[in-house]
């Protein structure tokens, strides 16, 4: 097994994905840093800072494959950081022009800014998973917005929901999700430029011209000051990742409760022995559900760890930085998975309705005991109908009867309702409340995504 099991060549399947992989393995980020320094070279050029043709040779030579990996490696076991190999590799491959490499940086400028050109490439591909989601939940809200079935709370029937509600709510907070990625990316997608203390004075006067350009050539945001020792923006950007996946564990909670063969409500897409035992023939474990959990859990645990590496000391840390190294790859490199995995579960869930109905119908009715309750309080007086109904489901559960027989014995009912009173009042399907308006107003928004 791989140290980090999403890099796993086997487990990385189901602890992550390929393509968040490629936007943070060891060549995307030193091309990520290469990216900056022909970046800086090229605005640096045109601003005359360097020889005019400086910019242009520095960028042709800022490919990854112009690199000695060993050479990288034995500079970054000796500096500490991977810059100096960088610079160095770099410099040699643009000939004379490499004397002007790298001018008025320093190594936590190309780093980090490389990082936050991963962190976009990466949210790019959680939104656009997101969006795939959404469509797909919405799209079983809306066939499903008038099944009914048991809504459950503390794991015991409360009241009739119907399933396109359930898909609803778990459709909203990923739309919140959605404008959270929009929302913290001008926060986040910023360039850092500062020098050696974040004063650019090896710059001088041109150093606040040097940034917004470089921003520019980037396409991202220039910062108001260097950010060196101002982490709120990567602890953010993990923040956001562990408030996804426990968006996404909710739903897998879910998925992982109804298929229980009690239950049997819902199912994972059927694949070919997907979760299948190896000593149990009919098992079909909720294998995405699981996954997700796990990657939740995992994320969520390395919150904490960006937000602690906050506190870091005067102009630059000493260590809390290197912290984050340990813990941004892997959250992206989870959430991703654990995203994909809820993608697949929302484009080819099976939805076994009759079963709803079946374990709707368990209790008899006593489901919808706060419906005749409601009914009857107009008449009888709040306390003396929850009485009434209080002592009809006691009669219910007793005798093992319906709701509806039950009432038919109680006096104080069949004074005032009649039988086809009561079979209204004690329809499942005619107590849903705003069910529909709610599915209306997620939808709503959900199509706008």
């Amino acid at each position: 097994m791989a140290v980090f099991v999403g890099d796993s060549f086997a487990m990385g399947t189901l602890y992550g994905s390929d393509a968040m992989r490629a936007v943070f393995d060891d060549s995307a980020w030193f091309q990520a840093m290469l990216d900056v320094e022909a970046a800086l070279a090229r605005v640096q050029s045109r601003m005359g800072m360097i020889p005019a043709d400086a910019g242009a040779a520095i960028t042709a030579a800022a490919r990854v494959e112009n690199l000695d990996a060993a050479e990288l490696a034995a500079s970054v076991r000796n500096v500490g950081y991977p810059v100096v190999g960088v610079v160095n590799g770099l410099s040699r491959a643009a000939g004379d022009a490499g004397a002007w490499t790298h001018w008025g940086a320093t190594t936590q400028d190309i780093m980090d800014s490389a990082t936050v050109l991963q962190i976009r490439a990466g949210y790019d591909l959680i939104a656009d998973d997101l969006r795939a989601i959404i469509a797909a939940l919405a799209i079983q809200a809306d066939a499903h917005r008038a099944t009914v079935m048991a809504g459950r709370t503390h794991l015991q029937h409360a009241l009739p929901v119907t399933f396109g509600l359930k898909c609803a709510i778990w459709l909203m907070p990923l739309l919140d999700h959605l404008t959270r990625i929009e929302q913290l990316r001008p926060r986040i997608e910023r360039l850092q430029f500062g020098g050696a203390a974040g004063t650019l004075a090896s710059l001088g006067a041109d150093g606040p011209a040097v940034i917004a350009g470089l921003a520019a050539e980037l396409c991202l945001a220039a910062p108001l000051a260097p950010w060196h020792v101002a982490r709120d923006g990567m602890a953010e950007a993990v923040g956001v990742l562990g408030l996804i996946c426990g968006s996404l564990a909710k739903i897998a909670t879910d998925v992982i409760l109804l298929a229980q063969t009690e239950i049997g409500e819902l199912a994972e897409p059927y694949v070919a022995g997907r979760g299948q035992s190896s000593t149990m023939p009919q098992k079909r474990n909720p294998i995405a559900s699981e996954y997700i959990l796990a990657a939740a859990r995992q994320v969520q645990a390395l919150v904490p760890v960006m937000q602690g590496a906050m506190a870091q000391d005067h102009e630059r840390a000493t260590g809390p930085w290197q912290a984050e190294m340990l813990a941004l790859p892997q959250a992206f490199v989870l959430t991703h998975g654990a995203v994909l995995h809820a993608r697949a579960i929302a484009e080819g869930m099976v939805v076994d309705t009759g079963r709803m109905r079946q374990n709707l119908d368990l209790t008899g009715g006593l489901i919808v005991a706060e419906a005749v309750m409601m009914g009857l309080a107009p008449v009888l007086g709040r306390e003396d109908a929850h009485h009434a109904v209080k002592h009809a489901c006691d009669r219910a559960l007793a005798e093992r009867i319906t709701l509806a027989a039950a009432l038919a014995h109680e006096p104080e009912v069949t004074s005032r309702l009649d039988a086809d009173a009561i079979a209204r009042l004690t329809d499942p399907a005619a107590y849903l409340g705003s069910t529909q308006v709610f599915i209306n107003q997620v939808l709503a928004v959900a199509n706008r995504s």
